[in-house]
Formats: C-alpha cells, structure tokens, sequence
C-alpha cells in the first residue's frame, strides 16, 4: 500500500526523443525550512515558488498545529504568520509528517527546545525509520523522547523547559541531523556548536543568516564549524525558492539516455553542496551545460540544458561527494546502467536508512532488469550496458520511495523492453507534477488498472 492511498501501478516504455522545457518544482529543502524559520519569526514571510508536495504540505499543517499562521495564496505563494523563537503552542493532535524525514527531524528540533510536548508519526516508511540520531543531540539540550523500539515513531518528544546550549560533533553526514540541532539552538541562551567532519547541504545555515541569526562558519582541522547564536529576534523574509535540483535530475537523466533528446530545465538552484550529481554526470561524458547562471534569494541557480550522450563511461564517483548528491544515487545508478564500463559508489551508507534501502531496492529492480550490480554495505557498483543496452521487462517494488519509483521510470524510457513499478503513489510526496511534466516532454507513462 501506498503510503497516501490505494498503490498506483506504472510502467514506462521506450519513447522518441525527449525536448523542450522541464519547469520543475521548487526545491523542497529550501520549502521546509522556509516554512519553519518563518514560523519562528515575529511578522509576516513571504514565499514564492513553494514546493506543493505532500512532504511540504505536511510541514506546512505542522506548523499551523504550533500556533502559525500559514496561509496558501495559490500559484506556490504562501505567506507564514510566526510566534517568534520559543514561542510554538502545544499541539492539540498527533503531528502526521506523512513521508517525509526531512520535516519530522526539522520539526523535532524546532519544538525541542520549547516547553511542550508533542507526537510525531508518519506513513508505513517514515515510522520505520531511525529518530535517535536526532532525538540523540537533541536530549543534550534537555529534551526527552519516547517511541517504539529501536527510536522509531510514533514518538512523543517533551520539549525542554530550560534549554541549554550545546556542542554537537555529527557522527555521520546529515544535514537533517545538523539542522535539527541548529534549530533547537535558536532557544538555548548562549552559543550552540555543530561540527561536521565532512559538509552536507547547507541551507539551514543560508537561510538563518538571512532570517538574522547570528552564525558564523569557519573550516578548522575538525572539521566545519557552525557556532549559532541562541535567542535571536527572526525577522520575517520574502523568500524565492529556486528549483528542486534533486527533481530536476529526473528530467536531466532521461535526457542523457533517450536517443535524439535536447531538454532544458530552467532555474535551477546550484548549491554546492547539492550539485554533486551534475559534476559526476560531466565526468562520466555527459553532455550537460549550465547556461544564465544566475543568484537568486543568495542560492546560485542556472539553466541546465542536456542532450542525449551515448558515449557516456562508467567512473568511480569519490566518496566524499556523496553528501553533495546522497538523494541522486539511485537515479545516477540508471544513468550508469546505459553507461559502458563499471560506475562504483562507495560512502553511501545513508542510503540504507533513507525512505527504503536504497542500495537494496535499486541493486533488486536493476538485476531484474539485465543489469549486473554488486553491493556492500556502504558501497555499491553498476556494470553498464551501454546505450540502449538494458533489457527491461520487469515489475520494480518502489518501497514506498519517491526517488525509487521515479528512477525506474526514467529506466523504462531507454530500455528494450517496459519496465513497471508497484507503485507510483509516493511520487506526489515530492514532485507532484512528475507525470504530466515527463508526459510534455515526451515520455511513455501509463497507470496501470489493477
């Protein structure tokens, strides 16, 4: 079952040439975190662009429940009415993050540091996934948490009612842990310190300077050090999301692999630490540009305009990009199966615990699909074959994954025979106009009636 309904079978054939103009949605790390710092403002923010996926929508519902006024002006504009730092209510309900670990983590953070108590829960997958990373560092600042075994939701966390400030060392890449933390430092009088051994995502940093927080960032021989400053006044933003550079993959891969395709994804935000994706595609032969470059609201976007490469090479893609590019691996494994030649990916553990197995279920799906792959637990490799070399024919399971049943589909397109997920459903999480945008480019998607 799906996670927001009845399952929704697809399958994806072989299509002509893939063109035009893939707009995208905007990007949905920036929309979380544009919808929760502007919960913690005193006034009015102002959003445009806003991702409408139901990860996002969740967390906009969630911030209503603390005591925000959030406010959907249509056409991705919304404008968030705050409490100010330390000030959300306790909610009246158990708070339904849907899918999304991105929102649950962030919430938690925010609310962990405020003098209440609030349950958290989620679909079939999201209670199956591991909260103690962030429940962990979020006790140091006197906060409890109470779930079912192994840290899992639903899970009741009791805010603390004197927060103190900490100093965190992430034991692993996450900037869901990071921003937790970060988050619940905005109501701990004095300083906070996250650490990073290796950089991920950093948009909660971005974002919180612009909202006002005092935060320095400086590279030392531990690491990245973040220092906030705790129990600033926020001030209300007009906040621009770019294009979701993890959605726009999609359109980007198929591109790649459809013979004769020319497909230009505009806006698109470049930040570094989440463009890994678009440098290991170049360095595998990819014929991708970045045209317009452009900033936007403090985040660098381009246009990315990519045509059909045939020549591409499998490569060993450094471990130490994965934080850059740790959502894409699963659909950069679909580049690599039309690839010639070997593509490793090692230090992708974090796949383990994302909305499935990652590694798992895309190393199933591709076997049954004609494509050699071989994993560990921290690693995995495709063995490519070629342009138009992969067999297809088989019935993927999408895990109750967006990215997973998204990149099956972009399989389908360039192989000899369909490919079918169980379930398409979950992609409405993030990217809810996945359908119709791959249908105007040109793509072969149906439902399926079971």
């Amino acid at each position: 079952m799906s996670g927001h309904g009845a399952p929704v079978p697809m399958i994806s054939r072989a299509c002509g040439a893939l063109s035009g103009m893939a707009e995208v949605p905007g990007d949905k790390s920036i929309s979380h975190r544009a919808l929760i710092l502007g919960a913690l403002c005193v006034g009015e923010t102002r959003i445009s662009g806003l991702l409408e996926g139901q990860d996002v929508l969740d967390t906009a519902r969630a911030m209503r429940a603390f005591g925000a006024g959030v406010t959907d002006h249509g056409g991705g504009n919304w404008s968030v009415r705050g409490v100010g730092v330390g000030g959300f209510c306790e909610p009246d309900q158990v708070i339904d993050c849907g899918n999304s670990g991105t929102g649950v983590r962030l919430i938690m953070g925010a609310m962990a540091t405020c003098p209440i108590t609030a349950t958290f829960s989620g679909d079939a997958s999201l209670n199956g996934r591991p909260m103690a990373r962030v429940t962990d560092p979020l006790a140091l600042f006197g906060a409890r948490a109470v779930g079912r075994s192994g840290g899992r939701l639903p899970m009741t966390v009791v805010g603390a009612d004197d927060p103190v400030p900490v100093r965190y060392v992430v034991p692993v890449p996450s900037a869901q842990v990071k921003s937790a933390v970060l988050l619940a430092g905005l109501n701990a009088l004095g300083e906070t310190v996250v650490v990073e051994r290796e950089a991920t995502r950093d948009h909660t940093e971005r974002m919180l300077a612009g909202f006002g927080a005092t935060i320095t960032v400086e590279d030392s021989d531990e690491g990245r050090v973040i220092t906030l400053t705790g129990q600033p006044e926020l001030r209300p933003q007009e906040i621009a999301v770019p294009r979701d550079p993890s959605s726009a993959a999609f359109p980007v891969c198929a591109a790649l692999i459809v013979p004769g395709s020319d497909v230009l994804v505009p806006g698109i935000g470049l930040n570094p630490t989440r463009a890994g994706l678009f440098t290991t595609l170049i360095e595998m032969g990819a014929d991708l540009s970045y045209e317009n470059m452009r900033e936007e609201g403090g985040e660098p976007v381009a246009d990315l305009r990519a045509r059909y490469s045939p020549d591409m090479v499998g490569i060993e893609v450094p471990p130490a990009r994965a934080a850059s590019m740790i959502d894409e691996y699963p659909i950069l494994s679909v580049v690599a199966a039309n690839a010639r030649g070997q593509t490793m990916m090692r230090g992708v553990k974090e796949l383990r615990v994302k909305e499935s197995d990652r590694i798992e279920a895309m190393a199933t799906g591709l076997r049954a699909n004609g494509v050699p792959v071989e994993d560990g637990p921290d690693w995995w490799s495709v063995n490519g074959q070629g342009a138009g070399g992969v067999a297809g024919g088989a019935i993927c399971a999408s895990h109750l994954d967006h990215r997973i049943a998204m990149s099956f589909l972009i399989l389908g397109m360039a192989s000899q025979a369909p490919v079918s997920v169980d379930d398409g459903g979950p992609i409405s999480t993030s990217f809810p106009i996945f359908e119709p945008l791959m249908a105007r480019l040109g793509a072969a998607l149906e439902r399926q009636v079971s």
